[in-house]
């Protein structure tokens, strides 16, 4: 389901949408996007940009009345590119942490996940067989962190970091790296179809996606505003339904209304 047919579902409630939140014609709304993260945000042989997130991105700027491009960026420069202004607001399974807390902003949760180990079939089976053994993460990422703070503990002999999940996958079957390290739904969903890989162990860190804007800025409470109501009326199910063909759990980030993180 690419951003159009997600767009063309949720036409219809436009016009109340716009009696809601006031929308008014406004400026483009720039999203910075790692283009290659599946199933989150990645392109299709068409060109198009499809995913969870690109649908999600769509959803919002209809609801707050603006056009929307979207900006390829390596998942560690979304953080500057906010901060500097470059962009209005980042996706890309970001994770909201205490410390990234402290120089941006985030709006309200969308998306419980874990981290976890993929191998090829045949291959390391788990974070214990590590030891010695070369893992990969992508740069600045939660995995890039745990993977980081625990090398001694497992004994990798070197981190390799990658810009997205598809060049590391290509390393991980040219036998260049032993293990990958990254997001549990992104590599559930991108080895479901591929037997020589295997997600061997799910590393539980407790994490929750949201979009990322700069630091207070009032866009951030606008689209929280949106996403309370994309949760209410059952979108946000339904999307996560397209997209990993299940409905959320109950209690879950994906259909509870909860508030703005913030530092406590």
């Amino acid at each position: 389901m690419t951003y159009r047919t997600f767009k063309t579902a949720i036409a219809g409630l436009a016009f109340a949408s716009a009696a809601i939140f006031g929308a008014q014609a406004q400026e483009t709304l720039t999203v910075g996007a790692n283009i290659g993260n599946v199933p989150w945000e990645f392109q299709e042989e068409s060109g198009d940009y499809a995913g969870f997130e690109i649908d999600l991105v769509a959803a919002v700027a209809e609801r707050l009345g603006r056009d929307y491009e979207i900006v390829n960026i390596p998942f560690n420069g979304l953080f500057s590119a906010v901060q500097s202004g470059r962009i209005d607001v980042a996706v890309s399974s970001i994770t909201i942490t205490a410390e990234r807390l402290e120089s941006v902003s985030f709006a309200q949760p969308y998306y419980d996940s874990d981290q976890s180990l993929t191998t090829v079939a045949g291959g390391p089976s788990s974070l214990e067989a590590m030891a010695d053994a070369v893992v990969g993460v992508d740069t600045g990422s939660t995995g890039d962190m745990w993977a980081t703070e625990r090398a001694e503990e497992y004994g990798f002999a070197d981190i390799r970091r990658y810009e997205g999940l598809a060049p590391a996958m290509l390393d991980l079957q040219a036998g260049r790296i032993d293990g990958y390290i990254s997001d549990i739904p992104a590599l559930l969903y991108y080895t479901k179809d591929k037997p020589d890989l295997q997600v061997v162990q799910r590393i539980e860190t407790g994490e929750k996606y949201s979009m990322m804007f700069a630091l207070d800025a009032p866009l951030a409470a606008e689209v929280n505003d949106v996403l309370t109501a994309l949760k209410e009326e059952g979108l946000m199910a339904d999307l996560h339904e397209t997209w990993f063909g299940a409905a959320p759990d109950a209690g879950s980030s994906t259909v509870t209304v909860m508030s703005m993180p913030t530092l406590q």
